[in-house]
């Protein structure tokens, strides 16, 4: 008898959009220096204006004052139980990636005791002591790191059903007088990844994780604000987004192109390419240097779905979120269907950069 070949396929997804929306008009009013303290004499309409052409970022959103990041977790894990039909007992494991836990308003100080995991674990009022629940800290590749993860534990029989969640809170940890500040966003995504058995291979195909530390660990850390009078010497995300943006462009594109090749499947099958939706300048300069690799120029129309513009960089809650945007029916021009070749991938601090290739059951 043959034997049956297990693939990890997505079964349900959710997400959640925080209500405050916060249009670039919100930024005209604020005081911006640079890293050496200096206040930034062009005009904040200039500053915006260029920030929304080099990002394309339109508007984000701001959670809500009397939320944290576990509770946009837990909205968001719900929607993926509701959506599936699956009751959260049923959970081997819940992987939550993030990078900076709970955040309060008014005391940005990291709140990771207990783990966001156990948190939703516990909002979700799973019994089942065997629903093993933990973080991943991972930069903003932190969820695509989960769903490799999650595949190993489902390719190895160790589980039938894992949770995966991308859920951050940036705009209570980035400094209001950083103009980086205006790129960042919150919001949370989850999906479901569950073992089928069947005559050939599905779902999730191939992978690949790179961590580039030795020169490119601190192109985003932690720091005191740009401004000379802030009273307190509280850490704040820092990025230094010229590097940042160079060493994506150079090593982003044949680390997909490697992934692809795991997965032996020629760049023409892609249908979709679900990436970090950090840049959109940055996302369709790696595009082109992917297809360039295979010696094309001609990239098809709707290969790339954008949330950024509407939604900022939310971390490691883009891609599930820009996912679940597609499966819903709410990107227009966008649908997965049967048979169709995803490429999901991310880039973030670290430095570190990951993809999967997903055929669509």
């Amino acid at each position: 008898m043959d034997k049956r070949i297990i693939s990890s396929i997505i079964v349900g997804s959710g997400k959640y959009l925080p209500k405050e929306v916060i249009p670039n008009d919100y930024f005209l009013t604020k005081e911006f220096y640079d890293a050496s303290g200096n206040r930034l004499v062009k005009p904040n309409a200039d500053i915006v204006a260029t920030l929304q052409k080099i990002t394309e970022i339109r508007e984000r959103r701001y959670l809500e004052e009397n939320l944290m990041t576990s509770d946009m977790a837990y909205f968001a894990a719900k929607d993926a139980l509701s959506s599936a039909d699956i009751d959260g007992e049923s959970l081997d494991y819940i992987i939550v990636a993030h990078n900076f836990g709970d955040i309060l308003k008014d005391n940005i100080r990291i709140d990771t005791c207990p783990t966001l995991a156990a948190r939703v674990k516990h909002k979700l009022g799973i019994k089942n002591p065997y629903t093993v629940a933990y973080d991943l800290p991972f930069g903003c590749p932190g969820w695509i790191q989960g769903m490799i993860q999650a595949n190993y534990y489902l390719q190895s029989g160790d589980a039938k059903r894992v949770m995966v969640i991308g859920a951050e809170n940036l705009s209570r940890i980035s400094d209001p007088h950083d103009i980086d500040s205006m790129i960042f966003s919150d919001g949370a995504g989850a999906v479901i990844l569950e073992a089928k058995e069947g005559d050939s291979k599905e779902g999730l195909l191939a992978h690949i994780t790179r961590s580039d530390t030795l020169d490119h660990a601190f192109l985003l850390t932690m720091g005191p604000s740009y401004n000379p009078n802030h009273p307190d010497n509280t850490r704040f995300l820092k990025m230094n987004g010229r590097k940042l943006y160079e060493y994506a462009i150079k090593t982003v594109a044949p680390t997909l192109k490697e992934c692809l090749e795991r997965a032996d499947i020629d760049i023409e099958t892609l249908k979709h390419v679900l990436i970090h939706q950090a840049n959109a300048k940055m996302d369709h300069n790696i595009l082109e240097r992917l297809f360039l690799l295979y010696n094309k120029t001609d990239i098809p129309k709707g290969l790339m779905p954008m949330s950024i513009q509407e939604l900022g960089n939310n971390s490691v809650a883009t891609v599930p979120i820009l996912y679940d945007l597609v499966v819903k029916g709410d990107k227009k021009n966008h649908q997965f269907n049967s048979g169709d070749y995803s490429l999901f991938a991310s880039v973030g601090a670290g430095m570190n950069i990951n993809a999967f290739v997903y055929l669509h059951p």
